[in-house]
């Protein structure tokens, strides 16, 4: 709301904290209010106009409203998707326009948002930096796209709701294996997208991976939160309701002769989902998937999760030789080496895998994961214990 109103992501965020600021002072005096989010909007619009008064070239904004020619319509009342495009805008590069959004939209620290673009952190505040003035120096930024503009800036929406998902569900810092408050707004979002897109493919596969890897939250952490790989999750505490939807989305979204990454990912995420037991995977389906996602987009983390599916298919040997072509790219990467830990142990060379594991337990910022890794490491090194 106070984007649409403003049209400037940083006087939003400027409003918005000072009316933060005045609710810890005001609330403890007077009583939290009938409707807190009302309230914060009110004072926030309110911080707005005091704004406009001093700036009068910004008076204009106030009226500020989405193009005529806009191909997405946000649901009512709901300006999270108004934002999003707006930070996914045609000036900033697709890199740039994803870093940026999922700083203000998802709520991302600037080192998780380095580490998900595999770049070091102060080459991401730069980035961020940039991206915040080349939207300021902008006239309108947050219209809803044209026709023209579509395409891309919904890539780049995608791709914010992909990495805001992975972050929620896989939480890259700190002691919790997932962020469940990132988790359940990126699904929010992609839902909110769906409505205003139903017969985009991509979108509504996006939307079929959420739901598919979502369901399997209960059981990914255990009694103590420590993780839980998917080979030895409780199948049965999955959220079947999410899975058949996510398993009906995917189906829907396959029928169209345009497929896109999100879609491939999805499928994949169904066949685990829809396996029994780790067992019962069909892994050559999984493989033949992941070669066409690999063809499509040229990402290593593809690759590297490709090797893992020639592995369960041909042998440890072979997907150790596929590794070994990322070495150069991925060498240092905490997920390298934790699956090639992990092949190697397959292919009978604890010694080396416990060597990989160790190496990937000091390069990973999410203690959790940190705590499984040497927990294999213990288990390898120490197998009588």
């Amino acid at each position: 709301m106070l984007v649409r109103r403003s049209g400037d992501l940083a006087d939003a965020q400027d409003a918005l904290q000072e009316a933060l600021l005045a609710a810890a002072t005001q609330w403890p005096v007077d009583g939290v209010p009938d409707n807190p989010h009302g309230w914060l909007v009110v004072v926030g619009q309110r911080r707005l106009v005091d704004a406009w008064r001093s700036q009068e070239s910004r008076r204009r904004r106030e009226a500020l409203v989405a193009s005529p020619e806009a191909v997405v319509d946000p649901p009512d009342g709901d300006d999270s998707l108004l934002l999003l495009f707006g930070c996914c805008h045609p000036a900033l590069s697709p890199a740039s326009a994803v870093a940026l959004t999922l700083r203000s939209v998802g709520g991302l620290s600037t080192a998780e948002i380095a580490r998900a673009f595999l770049v070091p952190e102060a080459t991401m505040a730069q980035r961020l930096s940039r991206s915040r003035r080349i939207l300021r120096e902008l006239e309108e930024p947050f219209l809803m796209p044209s026709a023209t503009e579509y395409p891309e800036r919904l890539r780049a929406v995608l791709r914010v709701l992909y990495l805001m998902f992975n972050e929620g569900y896989a939480s890259t810092s700190g002691p919790a294996v997932t962020r469940a408050d990132l988790a359940v707004e990126a699904q929010r979002l992609s839902r909110a997208l769906r409505t205003s897109l139903p017969d985009d493919p991509e979108v509504t596969g996006l939307l079929a991976l959420i739901l598919l890897t979502d369901a399997r939250r209960p059981s990914r952490t255990g009694p103590e939160g420590q993780l839980v790989p998917l080979a030895e999750q409780d199948r049965s505490a999955w959220d079947a309701e999410m899975v058949a939807e996510g398993v009906r989305l995917v189906e829907e979204a396959l029928s169209t002769e345009a497929v896109g990454e999100y879609q491939l990912q999805a499928a994949i995420a169904a066949v685990h989902d829809e396996a029994s037991t780790a067992d019962d995977t069909d892994w050559p389906q999984v493989l033949a998937l992941y070669g066409l996602l690999e063809r499509m987009t040229g990402n290593p983390m593809v690759t590297l999760n490709r090797a893992v599916a020639l592995a369960m298919v041909r042998g440890p040997s072979e997907g150790l030789a596929l590794l070994g072509t990322l070495d150069p790219v991925l060498g240092t990467h905490h997920r390298f080496l934790a699956v090639r830990g992990h092949l190697r142990e397959r292919a009978g060379d604890p010694v080396g895998a416990a060597d990989d594991l160790l190496a990937a337990s000091r390069r990973t910022t999410s203690t959790a994961e940190r705590d499984y890794l040497l927990l294999q490491v213990s288990r390898l090194r120490h197998p009588s214990r």
